[in-house]
């Protein structure tokens, strides 16, 4: 399995698309045997990851207390942020939803958008 996923994980490079992304995760969904788990279960997991992402990034904000006894718990930002985009690509995948046409249709809506900015 982890031959497979290795393989799987070197045919991605720097210039590799939104899209061709999410073909890799669909297939190491497969491998890993999460293939099959519904929208519902994952958006739950994507909750958590974000929870995950919240913790790291108050982790790093000195002004808050963490308990250092923990600290070795933590995983950092770049980790988690990492981990939210896999899990919401793996929704896209559930859900049969190109991210990357999506993103392309959203933006276009936003650009038509008159933004308040508070200065």
């Amino acid at each position: 399995m982890e031959n497979i996923q290795q393989e799987l994980l070197k045919k991605l490079s720097d210039e590799s698309s939104i899209n061709e992304i999410q073909s890799y995760i669909k297939k190491v969904m497969e491998v890993r045997g999460f293939n099959k788990e519904k929208s519902s279960d994952k958006i739950l997991l994507l909750v958590e990851e974000v929870g995950e992402l919240a913790k790291a990034i108050r982790k790093n904000e000195s002004k808050l207390g963490i308990d250092k006894t923990k600290e070795y718990n933590y995983s950092s930002i770049e980790s988690e942020i990492a981990d939210v985009f896999i899990v919401l690509l793996s929704i896209c995948d559930i859900l049969n939803i190109d991210l990357f046409k999506v993103f392309l249709d959203k933006e276009e809506e936003n650009i038509k958008r008159i933004w308040l900015v508070n200065k």
